[in-house]
């Protein structure tokens, strides 16, 4: 028995030495970053960023791809079949970690148990955003059109704002009808045109269309108005109640091993501590919040609870 367990703790020994050499070496070629949603979007901004400073400090090229489709969740399965080597990663989000288990019946993939979360990254809202000459200037009389003129054509492409569109129905007692775009930037380019009425969109893509004054923002998801642009109401003000938050982190596949996931934290840690960093992510509008691998284990579970419940809350059924 004794000489049993002493093989087993050689076993042990040996292969969390091999792991920690691993990490020492890595990475040894190039590093891939899989963002899920569309060129411009928040998570692109993002991962963008973080690649280059990934590519200063380790000293290998750092590839980001984006792979889009079904709110994300073609990229999030692909990343959670591939290697568990740290040469492939993703940008995730609260859509593809937490809202979409409550929106998609046959998800292909489990945001717990198919990947090794590394870092939160950043906190933001979204923004009620119309065309320039819709026929209202703020909140109120947005309502007050809306309640006016049934059937008003909202465009989603995240499930934040899909959860936000459920929210604008219910909480502000309109009546909608919502379509389903590859990503954010896409639904705001058709509100541009005029071809729907509206859409949500999260900061960093909201902030340079208001200021061009190609899309007009009416207020923002978060539960009280947001420091990045202070004059904007938060929608909770005139419907209480409404809120969607939405985060960013980076996630390896499941099994990739632990020093090599404490590299990438603190190689990422690193750079979002810098004053610098938080004034580039403050220009294209989120917020830096990391969380250490653990505790952003823990968040993502506590994240998909409460997107479920805010999915039952806005009569969302899953498709």
């Amino acid at each position: 028995m004794l000489a049993r367990l002493a093989v087993v703790a050689t076993l042990t020994l040996a292969t969390a030495v091999s792991a920690a050499r691993a990490a020492d070496d890595y990475p040894k070629k190039a590093i891939r970053i899989v963002v899920p949603f569309p060129g411009g979007a928040g998570p692109d901004h993002v991962a963008r960023l973080l690649g280059q400073h990934w590519q200063e400090v380790l000293g290998q090229t750092v590839v980001v791809e984006n792979r889009t489709g079904a709110l994300g969740s073609i990229g999030a399965a692909e990343v959670a079949r591939a290697a568990p080597d740290g040469y492939t990663v993703m940008i995730g989000t609260n859509t593809t970690h937490a809202s979409n288990v409550s929106m998609m019946k046959n998800l292909p993939y489990d945001p717990i148990k198919d990947f090794s979360p590394i870092i939160r990254t950043t906190t933001t809202a979204m923004v009620l955003l119309v065309r320039p000459n819709f026929p209202a200037n703020n909140l109120d009389e947005f309502l007050a059109y809306g309640r006016a003129h049934p059937g008003l054509a909202a465009g989603f492409g995240s499930g934040a704002a899909q959860i936000s569109v459920a929210q604008l129905q219910s909480r502000g007692k309109l009546s909608l009808i919502a379509a389903t775009y590859r990503g954010v930037p896409l639904a705001m380019t058709d509100a541009m045109s005029g071809s729907i009425d509206l859409t949500f969109g999260d900061f960093s893509v909201s902030l340079p269309q208001m200021q061009a004054g190609t899309l007009k923002g009416l207020g923002v998801t978060s539960p009280t108005r947001s420091t990045l642009f202070p004059d904007l109401p938060a929608l909770a003000e005139a419907m209480p109640g409404f809120q969607a938050e939405i985060w960013y982190g980076i996630f390896a596949p499941a099994n990739t091993p632990q020093p090599i996931v404490e590299k990438l934290y603190r190689v990422s840690n690193e750079f979002l501590s810098m004053p610098a960093t938080r004034d580039k992510l403050a220009a294209v509008g989120v917020v830096t919040a990391p969380m250490k691998p653990d505790e952003f284990g823990v968040f993502v579970r506590s994240e998909i609870s409460r997107w479920a419940a805010d999915a039952k809350a806005a009569n969302i059924e899953a498709k």
